[in-house]
């Protein structure tokens, strides 16, 4: 079975398990129609549509 020749530094190891730490935030982009920010590939909350077409029919008060 392979063993390791030399134990591994404190450095090394921080620096392996600092990449498991890294986040990453949403992508949000603006509606095309109404302008409004929202997440990549969803409908758009504010007005319904996905892209060019109107997916949810919203009622303005």
């Amino acid at each position: 079975m392979a063993v390791p020749k030399r134990k591994q530094s404190h450095s090394r190891t921080n620096l392996r398990r600092s990449q498991n730490s890294k986040l990453t935030a949403p992508t949000i982009v603006k509606c095309s129609k109404c302008g409004e920010y929202n997440l990549t590939h969803r409908v758009c909350s504010a007005c319904g549509y996905y892209g060019d077409k109107q997916i949810i029919v919203k009622e303005e008060a």
